[in-house]
């Protein structure tokens, strides 16, 4: 639906993006993760329009957006960090502004803001004055108008940030709603909220895009298997004969009721699955040591985020830019 291909954007001799390449397919919620001066803003106001790449492009629905701006903007809606809001404006008398700039047909912007309203639960407040309200409503307003005109996409720029528990929830399970019918790019920094809301995940560091994969690939990869298990040895006997297998990178045992029960966690090389599950019960059987319980330990999405965001990141020079 929308697609990055090979995006840089300098500023002088700063380079805040280098090479970037993405896809967010139709119908999926796709979640931009990095730390401040990531280049989670930059890419975003890339996608809407609001700035040019230095080199590469960006395809909305297979158009270009560069040459066909007008109509590659139709089909987007944008909330920025800073929403864009007039406080002198009632919500409702805003939300018609917003569809009168998106050029939505007079005859329907009644109902079109009617339906924005009941959708972003501003029922309430329509009629108020949007420099009265809450700062969740606020968002909630920020939200609404990036929906007027009926775009597909809707990129949203840290739309929790800010927000206290109980409107967060409530920007979130919006969000959550919006993605059964559009396609949704939104950054945040918070790695629960990506886990919670997203089908794919994207992981920006310092201008570089570090990390790619829908959520549920995000368990099959990484470079270390870990299995927990509980077998019917003594650790004393137990520690030793695991350490000494070729696939085993460490052992760490684990608390246990009982001596006659060790409790342990394994790292092994993924390369080696599942010749290191093969290796074990081997060993154990030769052993005569019963494996009373084993499973399968993957990657989080905090692992994978440290690992992307590690100290020997690649540009530094693009700190100061989002």
């Amino acid at each position: 639906m929308i697609e990055l291909r090979h995006v840089t954007k300098r500023y002088g001799a700063v380079e805040a993006l280098h090479d970037v390449s993405f896809r967010a397919p139709e119908g999926q919620i796709v979640g931009l993760l990095g730390q401040n001066g990531a280049g989670k803003s930059t890419t975003l106001n890339i996608l809407t329009g609001y700035l040019p790449p230095t080199s590469g492009q960006v395809l909305v629905d297979g158009m270009d957006l560069l040459q066909n701006a007008r109509e590659c903007k139709r089909l987007i809606g944008y909330l920025p960090e800073k929403p864009p809001l007039y406080d002198e404006m009632t919500v409702r008398s805003y939300l018609r502004f917003v569809c009168e700039l998106k050029e939505v047909q007079k005859s329907a912007i009644a109902a079109h803001v009617e339906d924005i309203i009941r959708t972003c639960g501003l029922s309430e407040v329509a009629h108020r004055l949007i420099g009265h309200l809450s700062k969740g409503y606020r968002q909630r307003v920020g939200v609404a108008q990036s929906l007027c005109g009926n775009p597909k996409v809707l990129v949203l720029d840290e739309p929790t940030v800010g927000l206290d528990p109980r409107q967060v929830v409530e920007i979130r399970a919006l969000i959550a709603d919006l993605g059964k019918t559009h396609t949704v790019i939104f950054s945040s920094h918070l790695l629960s909220e990506i886990q919670q809301l997203c089908q794919r995940v994207l992981i920006l560091n310092r201008g570089h895009l570090e990390y790619e994969a829908d959520m549920q690939e995000l368990a099959e990869t990484g470079e270390t298997l870990r299995l927990r298990a509980s077998i019917a040895m003594r650790e004393k006997q137990l520690i030793p004969a695991l350490r000494s297998l070729p696939c085993v990178r460490r052992v760490k045992a684990l608390p246990t009721r009982t001596i006659e029960v060790s409790e342990v966690l394994l790292e092994c090389d993924a390369s080696a699955v599942p010749d290191a599950q093969t290796q074990l019960f081997r060993l154990l059987c030769g052993l005569d040591a019963p494996i009373r319980m084993m499973v399968e330990e993957h990657d989080s999405l905090e692992t994978v985020f440290l690992r992307a965001t590690d100290e020997g990141a690649k540009n530094p020079a693009a700190d100061s830019f989002k």
